[in-house]
């Protein structure tokens, strides 16, 4: 997301990226070297070297950086292998049935989706649409570990 919310003012050090989005520099590394394999990011060398975006944020769909990372969009299989289990497993049809959509409908999603969009907004989505701050409000619970919230 760094990357993108920064595309227009160069490389940024790996470092930035990791202290920023909170993530540690290692793992940070392994998913920037994926990206630059793929060609979706570059490094620079250098005193101002770091990691840019080799394309326009408004032309990186989420569903590429999806697969790329962690391989088909849905938990339950690529959608061939769902369409083979519907028709070969009948007591079960109905179930990969609901998998096949529900991988459908995640994988629109990811494809009509932007690293440009989510810089534009951030918010959180309901059904669709982005959701006031007056239904956010008292939405989240906050987590309380050991206890009362006032302990």
């Amino acid at each position: 997301m760094m990357l993108a919310r920064h595309y227009h003012q160069g490389a940024i050090k790996i470092r930035e990226v990791a202290y920023e989005e909170n993530l540690p520099e290692k793992f940070l590394e392994l998913i920037l070297l994926e990206l630059k394999n793929a060609r979706m990011v570059e490094s620079v060398r250098g005193a101002k070297g770091g990691y840019q975006l080799r394309r326009d944020p408004s032309d990186i769909r989420l569903s590429e950086i999806m697969r790329l990372i962690d391989g088909p969009l849905a938990p339950f299989g690529d959608a061939e292998q769902l369409r083979t289990l519907i028709d070969r497993d009948l007591p079960h049809r109905a179930l990969y049935q609901l998998f096949l959509d529900v991988r459908d409908a995640a994988a629109n999603i990811l494809e009509n989706t932007t690293l440009a969009d989510l810089i534009a907004d951030p918010g959180p989505r309901i059904k669709g649409k982005r959701a006031s701050k007056k239904k956010q409000k008292g939405s989240v619970l906050p987590m309380v570990v050991g206890g009362n919230k006032d302990e």
